[in-house]
């Protein structure tokens, strides 16, 4: 009997393994471009009025794929990375936080059982979005950290990036941004899953189940968990993008206190409307993805 409840364990970890696989790379491509300008409202404050602003001007020089889509493969590595851990981490955490509850079904935990459960994987899925992040975001800035004077764009591989940070800094160099990443993260994914929960409860009609809302309102959903996160967490992003894209050795609080000082409280929201804007369809995406998958793979398997 034991046996088969490990069998169980490891098929519903491969589910939620692929499924958040998938849901991640339909996140990436639908909030790439919204994402580029978020990292570059956020390092580069005085250099664009606003979103629009930004917007056309990475377009304008850049053109899509190397302006807007910028970092792609590192943010889809990032992303399959994170949302496969998470999700995987999350399943797991549900079981654990349910045997601390006494509640042997997953289905029956409450919101705030969910949302620990969310607070606790975001700690694993951490170590494995911290160094792919920090790639994309330098991508993403490369522009602007080369100075005015380049007329084109430099361009420089996610590999040739990787090897140059492994030189010059070693492994520790990879992981710049870890403590801002869990900041950021687990109190993050806290309100991302605990909204998520809350919301398909809340759209359930009386006598059906949170897991048969359908496609819609499980993107709805997806899109409240998404707004919830990043309004949460957005100071902590910036200090994250800062400390990356400039390979600052400085803490934390550290960075977060000089912003505060020299450009005030609001410097900690400069690129929030491309992260709402990016987020609401991006999760939306990401849950409906993920949501179906695991539907589609637990008939299968």
């Amino acid at each position: 009997m034991h046996g088969t409840g490990e069998t169980s364990s490891l098929k519903t970890g491969m589910i939620d393994f692929i499924a958040g696989t998938l849901g991640g790379v339909a996140l990436v491509y639908v909030s790439q471009p919204m994402d580029t300008v978020k990292v570059k409202m956020q390092t580069f404050p005085g250099l664009y009025k606003g979103l629009v602003n930004c917007t056309v001007q990475t377009f304008r020089r850049d053109g899509i794929v190397r302006g807007l889509y910028a970092g792609t493969l590192p943010a889809v590595v990032a992303n399959v990375a994170e949302n496969s851990v998470l999700f995987a981490a999350y399943g797991a955490c549900q079981q654990a936080v349910g045997r601390v509850v006494h509640k042997p079904s997953v289905a029956d935990l409450s919101t705030l059982e969910n949302a620990t459960a969310g607070f606790l994987a975001a700690f694993f899925s951490s170590f494995t979005l911290c160094p792919t992040e920090l790639i994309k975001c330098k991508l993403q800035a490369l522009r602007e950290t080369a100075g005015s004077g380049e007329q084109r764009r430099p361009t420089i591989s996610s590999y040739a990036l990787v090897s140059q940070i492994l030189r010059t800094e070693g492994l520790p160099g990879m992981f710049r941004g870890l403590t801002s990443t869990f900041a950021r993260e687990m109190p993050g994914y806290f309100f991302f899953f605990g909204g998520y929960e809350q919301t398909r409860e809340l759209l359930a009609q009386p006598g059906q189940s949170k897991e048969d809302i359908g496609p819609l309102r499980t993107m709805v959903a997806g899109a409240v968990g998404g707004v919830a996160l990043w309004t949460v967490i957005f100071p902590a992003d910036v200090i994250k993008s800062r400390i990356q894209v400039y390979s600052m050795r400085a803490s934390m609080t550290q960075v977060g206190l000089d912003i505060f000082r020299k450009e005030g409280v609001l410097a900690f929201y400069n690129g929030l409307l491309p992260t709402i804007v990016r987020t609401i369809p991006a999760t939306a995406v990401l849950f409906v993805v993920y949501e179906y998958t695991k539907k589609t793979l637990t008939k299968w398997l």
